[in-house]
């Protein structure tokens, strides 16, 4: 994994989007040949040319790939899977493309050029990742890891392994059984302990040692062998650091409150909020200029369907435990908690109107909290406000669910788009182990990255209720 601002990104997925980057400009500029194939100038004059157009080009479809989905490696690799991401994300770059024409002139290359160049842009792209993912030296990118126990947790990191479709980053030689822990992983993975961790470190060939041990009392933990490890350059890594870099979430159940004190992240410096401040109201505005007009049609749909009002208030916990009033669409009827009492929302929830539902499902209901991103209350991007009332019972449940407050809640957030709609204690608990990520990495890289995802999660209406 290569860690950029905190966050992990798979080598893998570098890897392939360097890859696509050097073949959309490929295409370009192949595009441009046959386009001015009647060319009066050199060759070199009519690369300078096109140069800016290519640049465009070549960022506007890798961000649409990026938006849904395609470097996210547990996808589908196969050609119909490939086809079901990539021809959505060049229909949706063709349509940016001729917004930028129409607003930008200067970047103007002509609709003839652009469809050359996604035609073959669709021919490499799905040729490319083909022979990207069948290629036999993926195999030598990923580091060889000893799983230090072979219990219960060990068990958890074993499936994860062997029931993911993702390319991981990697290869699991096997696990040494840990003193007087009950063994849970098959015996045909199991290496024994027959010298010296580091002897074996050295005889697997391994780059990095993952400790997977329930319990580390009683003496027997194997702390000098792992010290001798790191000096000798190899990798230790604690199961809830492992969880956090290659999942992008910190496992509850392997979360230690020294992990979490003497742990890097969860900095919340001058410069960090600053800096974020200023991204809430840049994003903030442009996504008001963007869609007032779908927010125009979306409150006179509202009035004609269920009359007024057509928004509706209600309290949420922001940062340091505040409460403040959250501004959304109303998609519920008037009469949605006529009983008073707080409720979940759920799949096919009868209280939702018509216009409702589509408006959910586009994440349209979210956009009057821009004015409270204005207003200071909540971010663009941080974790998803909740009531008191399932506050109240959150916190009492769940270990370590306040830690959330410690930052301004956001319209979309890290759990949102790694995690579906939540309706349940746990459902929230799976969701904190997103929040906490966020909470503890968050900085401007990551939330540019979650909101290339809220594109794709947008689109692909997924996790809407």
């Amino acid at each position: 994994m290569i860690r950029i601002s905190n966050h992990y990104i798979s080598r893998f997925s570098v890897l392939l989007a360097g890859i696509e980057i050097i073949e959309l400009f490929l295409v370009f500029f192949i595009g441009a040949g046959i386009r001015f194939m009647y060319w009066q100038g050199t060759a070199t004059e009519l690369l300078l040319s096109q140069l800016p157009g290519a640049f465009v080009f070549t960022f506007v479809i890798m961000a649409c790939m990026a938006a849904l989905g395609m470097y996210q490696l547990d996808s589908r690799r196969d050609f119909e899977g490939i086809l079901l991401r990539l021809l959505p994300s060049l229909a949706l770059g063709f349509g940016i493309m001729a917004l930028i024409f129409y607003l930008f002139p200067e970047f103007y290359f002509g609709r003839g050029l652009l469809a050359i160049v996604m035609l073959l842009a669709l021919l490499l792209i799905v040729l490319g990742r083909i022979l990207f993912f069948r290629w036999s030296g993926l195999d030598t990118l990923r580091s060889r890891a000893l799983i230090l126990g072979a219990g219960s947790r060990a068990k958890e990191l074993f499936d994860l392994v062997e029931g993911s479709s993702a390319l991981h980053n990697f290869k699991v030689v096997g696990f040494i059984p840990f003193e007087k822990e009950p063994r849970s992983v098959p015996a045909a993975s199991v290496v024994p302990k027959t010298a010296p961790l580091l002897s074996l470190v050295d005889q697997y060939d391994v780059q990095e040692v993952i400790v997977a041990i329930q319990e580390r009392r009683g003496g027997t933990f194997p702390i000098q062998e792992l010290l001798e490890c790191k000096i000798r350059g190899i990798r230790v890594t604690d199961i809830a650091g492992f969880y956090e870099r290659e999942c992008g979430h910190l496992r509850m159940d392997a979360l230690y409150p020294s992990w979490l004190v003497f742990g890097g992240g969860f900095d919340q410096g001058t410069l960090r909020t600053t800096v974020k401040r200023v991204f809430d109201i840049t994003a903030s505005l442009i996504l008001l200029i963007v869609t007032l007009p779908v927010m125009l049609v979306a409150a006179l749909l509202i009035l004609i369907e269920d009359g007024r009002p057509v928004f509706y208030k209600q309290e949420r916990v922001g940062k340091g435990g505040a409460v403040y009033q959250v501004a959304k669409f109303r998609s519920m009827f008037n009469d949605a908690e006529k009983g008073g009492k707080p409720q979940w929302a759920t799949a096919d929830d009868p209280r939702v109107t018509r216009i409702g539902r589509i408006i959910r499902k586009l994440r349209i209901d979210e956009l009057p909290q821009i004015f409270n991103v204005f207003k200071g209350e909540m971010s663009f991007v941080g974790p998803r406000p909740e009531r008191p009332h399932f506050v109240d019972i959150l916190s009492a449940q769940v270990p370590y669910y306040n830690m959330r407050h410690s930052i301004k809640p956001g319209i979309t957030g890290w759990a949102q788009v790694r995690y579906p709609y939540g309706a349940s204690v746990e459902d929230a608990i799976e969701k904190l182990q997103y929040d906490l990520y966020y909470v503890k990495n968050h900085s401007l890289f990551l939330d540019v990255v979650i909101l290339i995802d809220t594109v794709g999660v947008v689109l692909l209406g997924k996790g809407s209720r």
